[in-house]
């Protein structure tokens, strides 16, 4: 059984995420980890965060315990499903340092979180939640964008400029999330330059043409502008979802991390799989 967190806050947008995730992992065996994290009180850096966690409980407003209560009820009315179970824990401590240790203490195998769109990713890179827990939690981490509906993923865009040296466990849980979905991966290199590839980029895709045993393609642009290029993707091949490697730090925030630009629509109705060895 997969075990999925999703942080809430109980607004519309964790709403969105969580409606998402029911419909993506709907044919799975699936513990739902429902997380909301109290930073309204400040914790003494040297706290331990497990005793303090279970000494929490008590200082957990009931208001908060009322709303976690209410949001697994909507959840269970919402979309019944004998595969899913669910989990709900309220800790009163760091955002990051608590989403850390529910991984940990949950062999948690992906988190799911909303996002605000394109001006939701711009705040990210000055310190939104979801933006750090991109940089900072290593978890695989499936982002949906508020105007984000679920639809089959039938091609998963994969961008890359072959810097790296694929990792079997990224490449392995890309291709779970296709096979699970009957997926075509369409990797991309969005080339800014008529430079052909070098001898490191051609291992790497060669490696990449290897290790990819399931449906796929490699495509070829060339493009100064790679948000661009992105789009043009996304638009021509009907990408429904978009895969990239966190350890290509500079080529993902490019990516995922750009302010609105006109023509711009991916950021705001294309969920992200960020993927982390």
């Amino acid at each position: 059984m997969q075990h999925i967190l999703i942080p809430t806050d109980f607004s519309d947008n964790a709403w969105n995420a969580t409606s998402y995730a029911l419909r993506f992992f709907e044919n799975q065996e699936v513990s739902f980890h429902f997380l909301h994290v109290d930073i309204t009180m400040q914790i003494n850096a040297d706290a331990n965060l497990h005793s303090f966690g279970i000494s929490a409980k008590k200082e957990i407003s009931d208001d908060l315990k009322s709303q976690m209560t209410e949001w697994v009820n909507r959840v269970q009315k919402c979309c019944p499903n004998a595969k899913h179970h669910f989990n709900s824990a309220i800790l009163k401590t760091t955002f990051i340092e608590g989403i850390r240790f529910y991984i940990k203490e949950h062999a948690i195998s992906f988190v799911v979180m909303g996002t605000k769109g394109a001006s939701g990713l711009k705040e990210m890179t000055i310190g939104s939640k979801t933006g750090s827990v991109i940089t900072r939690v290593r978890t695989p981490i499936l982002v949906i964008p508020e105007e984000a509906s679920f639809k089959i993923p039938l091609n998963i865009g994969f961008p890359t400029d072959f810097n790296l040296t694929y990792n079997s466990k990224v490449i392995e849980t890309l291709i779970s999330v296709a096979e699970e979905h009957n997926s075509t991966v369409r990797v991309l290199y969005a080339k800014q330059s008529a430079k052909s590839l070098n001898s490191f980029q051609n291992s790497n895709k060669k490696l990449l043409k290897h290790m990819l045993h399931t449906s796929n393609s490699f495509h070829e642009t060339e493009d100064q502008n790679l948000e661009h290029a992105i789009q043009s993707f996304v638009t021509s091949l009907k990408v429904d979802f978009i895969a990239m490697v966190a350890k290509n730090l500079n080529f993902y925030q490019r990516i995922l991390f750009k302010p609105q630009v006109e023509k711009i629509s991916y950021h705001i109705n294309i969920p992200f799989l960020i993927l982390h060895e």
